[in-house]
């Protein structure tokens, strides 16, 4: 599976388990609305039916307090309970809804209401009008308790209809709260389920994504060091195309080094062949001059004299080139580290190279791990390079070292001739040289090796100098202990 497709995935389940989460508090919260509506339609059922009741009990007690009293202002709220009341139970059966068994207890109310209205008005228009029949009316209606059952009845109908309605309030009472916990408990786990999916996705391609960037790493590390390895990688995503390509890059550099190491060998015995093979007819030449200067010593003319003693200069400058070239190929050759007293090493190199009329000046030099052969072959060049354009008469050489963040910075300073600013590059080419052609001292080819070696080692090296001032040269070489 690809690796977009993982990522597509995992962000897939996490947004369908943020869709489930939504859908799910959408039916809870509808629920929770459809409950929350119902409990006020419930709580204004209520409110209407005590009112209702309170307004029939009301009419109740002014049609008492005119029996008893004979006074007409008690029957004001009799009178606007006649008009109040049906209005009330109206208003009532369409908050009810279809609710039957309440449909038919308000039916009964009304009912009971029309007949305790029947007989409450036969008695005020008896005691209005004939006040002899009325107390008769009044005995044997108080006798049979008339009114007092009509009022029981009702009381007992509207006790049963708030009954009914109070517990279907419980019941959606009940049901809000349950709506609310199971909202509450379905969001916790939908937030568990998403905050688990995306951590372990986001885990999941994190290991495996930063796995194989390692592996990887290591081998774009390992082809920079010259180990040209591979990396497997049995998926199939965009990260396996970049193993790919990063492994065959590292098969065609090891195929390629190869060849060139290959080549390198075969041109370092073709040099050490022509070298031979040119030193041969060099030393024949030689020989011949040799032979002609002894043979026909009285027969030479002076001229002819002078000639024959360029050609073994020339055949000896010949020579030092070819040996020069001999050095420059050798420098592919590894050697292993190893500890260097270079005090010791410079000491060395001068007592050997260093004439005595000079004066050499060493400061304190470091300990260092690191290819002897190499380190040598750098000092031995640029001393003699100093010692060659110094004059014999008050020659001085200055070898010093500093040390900057575990770099050593190396300096070997002459007040020789100096160096023209325009040739400071030129001079580390190969055969460039600034002295004459017949000088065979100078072949051009000892700052090229000391160019190379320095490059090789990734360190730099610069020249100050001016013409007439002498000469400082100034690198850098790593502890590779560091």
């Amino acid at each position: 599976m690809k690796l977009s497709t993982q990522i597509l995935v995992a962000f897939t389940l996490v947004i369908l388990l943020s869709v489930a989460d939504s859908y799910t508090n959408y039916l809870l919260s509808k629920k929770v609305q459809l409950n929350s509506q119902f409990l006020a339609r419930s709580e204004e059922i209520i409110r209407n039916s005590n009112k209702t009741h309170k307004t029939i009990i009301e009419m109740q007690s002014a049609f008492r307090g005119f029996l008893l009293t004979d006074d007409h202002t008690f029957l004001r709220s009799y009178f606007l309970g006649l008009n109040k009341v049906p209005l009330l139970i109206k208003e009532q059966q369409q908050l009810i809804d279809d609710d039957m068994t309440q449909h038919a207890i308000l039916d009964s109310i009304s009912v009971l209401h029309n007949s305790w209205i029947k007989y409450s008005e036969l008695l005020i228009k008896s005691r209005k009008e004939n006040p002899d029949s009325y107390k008769n009316l009044f005995d044997s209606s108080l006798k049979r308790h008339v009114g007092k059952k009509i009022n029981d009845a009702i009381a007992e109908k509207f006790s049963r209809f708030d009954k009914i309605e109070y517990k279907a309030r419980k019941h959606h009472t009940e049901m809000l709260l349950n709506s609310l916990r199971y909202a509450r408990t379905f969001s916790l786990i939908f937030l568990t389920l998403i905050v688990i999916v995306g951590f372990l996705s986001t885990i999941f391609i994190m290991f495996i994504t930063n796995k194989r960037i390692t592996s990887m790493i290591r081998l774009a590390e390992n082809i920079s060091k010259g180990n040209f390895t591979i990396v497997k990688d049995t998926r199939n995503d965009e990260l396996t195309a970049l193993a790919t390509s990063l492994n065959r890059m590292s098969e065609k550099l090891d195929q390629n080094i190869h060849e060139l190491k290959n080549r390198n060998a075969e041109l370092n015995k073709f040099a050490y062949a022509v070298s031979h093979d040119l030193k041969a007819p060099i030393r024949g030449i030689h020989n011949v001059v040799s032979w002609i200067e002894e043979d026909m010593e009285n027969e030479l003319s002076p001229e002819l004299k002078r000639y024959l003693k360029i050609i073994p200069q020339k055949t000896r400058r010949m020579e030092a080139l070819i040996n020069g070239l001999l050095d420059y190929a050798r420098l592919n050759l590894k050697a292993p580290s190893e500890h260097i007293d270079t005090n010791a090493l410079v000491h060395e190199i001068a007592d050997s190279i260093v004439p005595r009329n000079f004066r050499l000046e060493i400061g304190n030099l470091p300990d260092l791990f690191t290819e002897r052969i190499k380190l040598e072959q750098v000092f031995a060049n640029l001393i003699s390079n100093a010692v060659k354009y110094t004059p014999q008469e008050d020659g001085l050489i200055q070898i010093s070292c500093q040390s900057y963040a575990g770099v050593y910075e190396f300096s070997v300073k002459d007040n020789g001739i100096g160096i023209a600013i325009e040739y400071h590059q030129k001079i580390f080419e190969i055969f460039q040289t600034l002295r004459e052609q017949n000088e065979q001292e100078s072949t051009g080819v000892g700052l090229a090796i000391v160019k190379k070696i320095i490059d090789d080692q990734q360190e730099n090296i610069i020249v100050k100098s001016a013409l007439g001032e002498g000469a400082e040269f100034v690198f850098t070489w790593r502890n590779n202990k560091l």
